[in-house]
């Protein structure tokens, strides 16, 4: 992955985390900033899994890639949200 990769995984990152928190129903005890980093993880994994699959490259828009990125953001954001619910 190149740098300009990276950057652009940060800057979606940041959207996939926050559309990923809107999925999540209720309120989440979590803040922006670990919100953020959250979408930025997903948004790696979920390329490098889009790309596993065969399915990052597409014409057009890559909405499977981006479903994955946002559904484990989701699943990112409740954890974090069900850890911090512990405490």
């Amino acid at each position: 992955m190149e740098i300009s990769g990276i950057i652009s995984a940060i800057v979606i990152g940041i959207i996939i985390g926050v559309l990923g928190r809107l999925v999540v129903p209720g309120r989440q005890r979590i803040g922006i900033l670990l919100t953020i980093v959250v979408g930025i993880v997903a948004a790696l994994i979920g390329s490098a899994l889009a790309a596993a699959f065969d399915v990052a490259d597409t014409k057009g828009i890559d909405w499977i890639e981006w479903l994955i990125q946002i559904g484990l953001a989701a699943l990112g954001v409740a954890a974090l949200d069900r850890s911090r619910a512990r405490r």
